[in-house]
C-alpha cells in the first residue's frame, strides 16, 4: 500500500482521495462513529495525509501524533482522547482498509486535533469543534486564496505531517486537486534530488531546513529552483543571513513567512514586505484583528472557523480567550507590538518556550520527565543558541544523580527533539525573589 518510492514521484490528488475513501470505509466497517477520535501515528507519507483526510471529511476526529513518542508521552494523551481506534503503523492501516470506498464530504468538517504542550507540562489537544458547512467552505477558501493552492500545484512535504502547518499545506493542495510528494525525512541532498525529479511548486519549511540547505549549497551546485512559486517558512525566528540567502535562492516573489501556532494563524508576510518593514512577521491574515494588551501580549480575533478549545480543559480554554468589541480573541502568550501600518513585530515567544529545529519544546514537560530520577533534587530545562537548530535543549540539575541516569530517563520518556543535548550539575538553581527559576541566567 505504501506510495513511497526510491525515485520520487508526486502522488496525484485523485490517488490520495481514493485512498482516503478506502480508509473512511474501513473506519465505518470497524464501527468508528462520527464524532469519535482516531489516533494517527503513522510514518511520514501520503498514507498519513489520506487518513487525516478520511477522518475530517467523514466526521471522525483525527489526532495526529509523533510516532516517535515514548509510552511515557503517548499513554496520557491516549487516555485523554479515549480514541475509538489507534493507527500506529502502516500494517495497522493496511488491516483497516479493503476495496470498499466511502463518500467523502467535499470540504473537511473540522480541523485535526493536534496536541501541544504548555507551561504546565501536560500536552493539551486543540479542538476546533465541528464546523457548519458554510464555515467549512470558508476555512478552505481562506487558505486557498492566501496561498493560491491549485490543481497544477505539486506540494513538496519536507516536515513531519503530524505537525499542523505541513499538514495544512499538503491537505490544502490535495483539496484543490494538486499533487503531493512527501520526503520521509529532510536532508539537503534529498531535497535537491526531489526538486530535480518532482519539480515542486510549493513547500512549507522551518528555518532549520533552510539553514541546512544554504550550508549544503555552499559546496554543492544548486538545483533548478525555478519551479517554485511559493516557499513558506514559520515555526521559529529565521536568522537574517539565512533569510537573505533564501531570498536569493528562490526569489523575493516566492518566499513568504507567517506567524502562527497550533492554536491558530495570526499573520502572513511576503519577502518584499519584510524588506520594507524589517523584523516584521507581517500583517493580520484576512478576517483577523491583532492587538496587544497592557503587558504587550498579542491577542487575535479570528473568524468562527478559527476558534478552538483545549480538549477536556475548560480552565485553560478560559485563560486563552477573552471578549472584545470585534469578537472573541485568543492568545498563546507571545509578546509583541503592532506598528501604525498594522505590521506585527514579535518580541518574545511564549514563556520559556524552546524552539529547536522548528519543534516547540516546553521546559515543564521535560522537567517533569527528569525530576523523578532518583538523586535529582530539582531540575531546570532551558534553551541555548544553536547554529543548526536555532536552539538546543539543555538541563541543569541539583542533586547526586549521575548524568547517565538523566540521559537514560530522557531516552525512555521523551521523543528525540525534547531530549536535552547538554546537562550541567549545579549547586543551586538561580531564582527570582519570588522563587521562579531564572532560565535566562542559566
Amino acid at each position: 500500500m505504501s506510495y513511497l518510492s526510491p525515485v520520487p514521484t508526486p502522488v496525484p490528488a485523485a490517488t490520495i482521495e481514493d485512498l482516503a475513501r478506502r480508509v473512511a470505509a474501513g473506519l465505518q466497517g470497524r464501527g468508528v462513529s462520527e464524532g469519535e477520535r482516531v489516533i494517527v501515528a503513522l510514518p511520514n507519507g501520503v498514507e498519513l495525509l489520506a487518513t487525516v483526510w478520511a477522518c475530517v471529511a467523514s466526521g471522525r476526529i483525527p489526532v495526529p501524533l509523533d510516532p516517535r513518542l515514548t509510552p511515557h508521552e503517548r499513554d496520557p494523551i491516549v487516555a485523554d482522547v479515549a480514541p475509538a481506534l489507534v493507527l500506529d503503523s502502516l500494517v495497522a492501516l493496511q488491516g483497516l482498509i479493503g476495496e470498499d470506498r466511502a463518500t467523502l464530504d467535499p470540504v473537511p468538517r473540522c480541523r485535526p486535533m493536534h496536541f501541544t504542550s504548555g507551561t504546565t507540562g501536560r500536552p493539551k489537544g486543540v479542538w476546533s469543534g465541528f464546523w457548519s458547512r458554510a464555515d467549512a467552505e470558508a476555512a478552505v477558501e481562506e487558505e486557498r486564496r492566501l496561498w493560491g493552492f491549485a490543481d497544477d500545484d505539486v506540494n513538496l512535504v519536507v516536515s513531519p505531517l503530524y505537525h499542523s502547518a505541513p499538514l495544512r499545506f499538503a491537505l490544502g493542495t490535495a483539496l484543490a486537486g494538486g499533487a503531493v510528494h512527501v520526503l520521509p525525512a529532510f536532508t539537503a541532498e534529498g531535497f535537491c534530488e526531489a526538486v530535480d525529479l518532482v519539480r515542486p511548486t510549493t513547500m512549507f519549511c522551518v528555518p532549520a531546513h533552510l539553514q541546512r540547505l544554504v550550508e549544503h549549497l555552499r559546496t554543492a551546485p544548486p538545483p533548478d529552483l525555478s519551479s517554485f512559486r511559493l516557499v513558506a517558512h514559520a515555526g521559529a525566528p529565521c536568522p537574517d543571513p539565512v533569510r537573505r540567502a533564501t531570498h536569493d535562492l528562490f526569489g523575493l516573489d516566492v518566499v513568504w513567512e507567517f506567524y502562527g501556532s497550533t492554536e491558530g494563524q495570526f499573520t502572513a508576510c511576503s519577502a518584499r514586505e519584510w524588506y520594507d518593514h524589517p523584523g516584521t512577521v507581517g500583517r493580520a491574515r484576512p478576517g483577523r484583528i491583532i492587538s496587544v494588551d497592557e503587558d504587550d501580549q498579542l491577542w487575535c480575533v479570528v473568524p468562527p472557523w478559527g476558534r478552538f478549545e483545549y480538549w477536556n480543559d475548560p480552565e485553560r480554554t478560559a485563560q486563552a480567550w477573552r471578549p472584545t468589541a470585534d469578537g472573541p480573541a485568543f492568545t498563546v502568550g507571545d509578546l509583541g507590538r503592532v506598528d501604525p501600518d498594522g505590521y506585527v513585530h514579535l518580541d518574545a515567544r511564549r514563556t520559556d518556550l524552546i524552539i529547536s529545529g522548528g519543534v516547540n519544546v516546553y521546559p515543564a514537560e521535560v522537567e517533569a520527565a527528569l525530576v523523578e530520577v532518583p538523586g535529582v533534587v530539582e531540575v531546570a530545562v532551558f534553551g541555548r543558541p544553536d547554529e543548526r537548530w536555532g536552539q538546543r535543549v539543555c538541563a541543569a540539575w541539583v542533586g547526586e544523580a549521575d548524568e547517565e541516569d538523566l540521559r537514560a530517563a530522557a531516552m525512555e520518556r521523551l521523543a528525540p527533539p525534547k531530549r536535552p543535548k547538554q546537562y550541567e550539575r549545579v549547586d543551586a538553581l538561580p531564582r527570582t525573589a519570588t522563587g521562579k527559576v531564572r532560565r535566562t541566567e542559566l
